[in-house]
């Protein structure tokens, strides 16, 4: 969870220099490297059976590549912080998505909590006046990434226990980084030639690829495996409080009283969202859920 909230900072740094589709393709480029070489010294490359094949497609489509387009573009126009937020919100939409598709039926609590969850969000984001403070362009962005990753759990749904936790990453990210391939060619390879290296920028990218989208998916899957999914998976909640944190001790955001009386209610919502709101088998679509940058 450190490092996946570390990862809006991360963002930030590196977005001061470099474009978002930039630090998108070449995170993803170092994943895929550093995920192959931990599958094949451990010998964990799977074959995909041809029906796989297109979950595989649209797992990946949705995340990383809708997703990390909303989330990186989102963040150039909103604060880490409230990033964080906005992302936090996925667990709920993904316990709407699994009643909606497998007709998991809410306890009040559950329902409770998601509107609990969208008042704590607006509570963060109201000015003093009454009046919201936020950049319409970064919360449409942010709200088609948190969008994509619900159609990716729920996809990871249907091959979560087929395949291991990490060829599945690796297969995400290999794609994903086939699909951003064409943009940052036509977008920003032109840019980044000119860009001159700028290692403050650069390390926050090998810090994505090694901490955010290798590391915390691989100590994430290990948790799971000790833990169970729904005790492993709770603890994502933390990550906008963490964020929080992060961005006040390194960018030097400013915090308010309001700021976290909306982000504890947030929080609490999410919780309130998730108290046995899943079977099992609907419970192992969130094996990877909540954050995924």
């Amino acid at each position: 969870m450190i490092f996946w909230a570390f990862s809006f900072i991360w963002f930030k740094i590196a977005n001061e220099t470099y474009r978002p589709i930039t630090i998108i393709f070449i995170r993803l480029s170092l994943a895929v490297g550093i995920l192959a070489i931990f599958l094949i010294a451990t010998r964990g490359m799977e074959k995909i059976r041809k029906e796989d094949r297109s979950l595989f497609f649209l797992l990946s489509f949705f995340e990383p590549f809708l997703y990390f387009l909303g989330e990186s573009f989102g963040l150039v126009y909103v604060s880490a912080t409230v990033g964080s937020v906005i992302i936090s919100t996925i667990p709920v939409f993904v316990t709407l998505g699994t009643w909606i598709i497998f007709n998991e039926r809410l306890k009040i609590i559950n329902y409770a909590g998601i509107a609990f969850s969208f008042i704590g969000v607006l509570v963060f984001l109201l000015n003093g006046n009454g009046s919201l403070s936020f950049n319409i362009k970064g919360l449409g962005l942010l709200s088609l990434a948190v969008m994509s990753a619900v159609g990716y759990n729920l996809i990871l749904s249907k091959l979560v226990g087929k395949y291991s936790s990490v060829f599945i990453i690796f297969i995400q990210n290999l794609t994903g980084s086939i699909l951003f391939l064409p943009l940052f060619l036509a977008i920003d390879l032109s840019h980044f030639m000119k860009t001159p290296f700028v290692l403050k920028s650069f390390v926050p990218i090998i810090e994505l690829s090694v901490f955010a989208s290798c590391g915390a998916f691989i100590l994430f899957a290990h948790s799971v495996n000790k833990m169970g999914v729904t005790k492993a998976s709770i603890f994502t909640n933390f990550i906008p409080i963490l964020t929080a944190i992060f961005s006040v001790l390194l960018l030097h955001e400013k915090f308010t009283v309001q700021n976290i009386v909306g982000m504890i209610i947030v929080i609490a919502g999410i919780f309130m969202s998730q108290i046995n709101g899943h079977r099992k088998n609907v419970d192992n679509a969130s094996v990877l859920a909540g954050k995924t940058a």
